[in-house]
């Protein structure tokens, strides 16, 4: 799923390089952390939020595949 995640950003932002994506488990809970430039934030983000929401529903719904928790943050 990480990789899912960085394709998606690095397709939405300028600066592709600076996207980082950190795993981290916490028990059955596993949360990904987003990285973008500054520049790119509100491109990530998109208006009121619908583009995090639907990286969100993407992630959501693999994770439900493969029977785990899964969070997205973005930093």
């Amino acid at each position: 799923m990480k990789e899912v995640i960085e394709v998606i950003a690095k397709a939405l932002v300028d600066d592709p390089a600076q996207v980082k994506v950190e795993e981290t488990v916490d028990g059955d809970t596993t949360i990904f952390t987003l990285s973008v430039a500054e520049s790119d934030m509100g491109k990530v983000i998109g208006k009121s939020g619908k583009i995090a929401k639907a990286i969100r529903s993407i992630i959501k719904s693999a994770s439900i595949r493969a029977e785990k928790k899964v969070v997205l943050e973005i930093k």
